[in-house]
């Protein structure tokens, strides 16, 4: 059972945090660091927010759209291109860190061991990581992928919380049962934070939202 209790916002809060999230994402984002191994991780000098889901599920344009650039994180129609941790840094607040696909069925199985090896050494090792953002492709069914790594991530101890992409392709009704469906999983899971996300990086659905969320993270470790 999820573990989290989200207290209660007004109007007006959510409005100053959407407000905040917008500037804190207007700021400057570049990449800066690439590690394919545990021992090149860089400093840990910020709070760190990683992006993880499913090969092709929509990570790199999710960073794109949240950062206002076109080609910030590479995005690709070929799946598992992504082969190492890529860090960004956003205005000097925050890191964000784009991680390897998992579940892509045509990569060597060495491959597939050698990255999820790497992926839970550093989500169990990285005092900074406060949140892992859990992309879930709205249009097709939940993978057992998805399950296991929510419960690698329930074995890590990190908070992540599922965001749903491609989320304008989906008709109103199947959308609203996809989300339903993510938040009774999130139930499932200690680690899980209870917020479901609904996104597009094509329309713009739930980015100030999520822009909103990452900036209390920020906020939180100014204070």
């Amino acid at each position: 059972m999820s573990e989290f209790h989200i207290p209660p916002r007004t109007e007006e809060e959510e409005e100053q945090l959407r407000e905040a999230g917008r500037l804190l994402f207007a700021g400057s984002c570049d990449f800066f660091f690439g590690a394919q191994r545990l021992d090149q991780l860089p400093p840990t000098d910020m709070p760190e927010i990683a992006f993880a889901g499913r090969s092709n599920v929509g990570k790199s344009s999710l960073v794109n759209a949240l950062t206002g650039r076109k080609a910030l994180a590479r995005a690709s129609s070929e799946p598992g291109r992504t082969k190492q941790l890529n860090f960004f840094n956003l205005a000097g607040r925050l890191t964000l860190v784009d991680m390897p696909g998992y579940g892509y069925a045509k990569a060597a199985k060495a491959v597939k061991e050698d990255w999820q090896g790497l992926m839970f050494d550093y989500l169990r090792g990285r005092p900074t990581l406060k949140r892992v953002i859990l992309l879930l492709d709205s249009r097709i069914e939940i993978k057992e992928s998805d399950r296991a790594v929510m419960t690698l991530l329930d074995r890590a101890a990190v908070t992540f919380q599922i965001v749903l992409t491609k989320c304008d392709a989906p008709r109103p009704g199947a959308l609203a049962a996809k989300r339903a469906q993510a938040a009774e999983l999130a139930r499932q899971h200690p680690a899980a934070y209870p917020d479901i996300l609904a996104t597009s990086s094509e329309s713009g659905l739930g980015i100030p939202e999520l822009r909103a969320e990452l900036a209390t993270l920020a906020l939180s470790q100014a204070q």
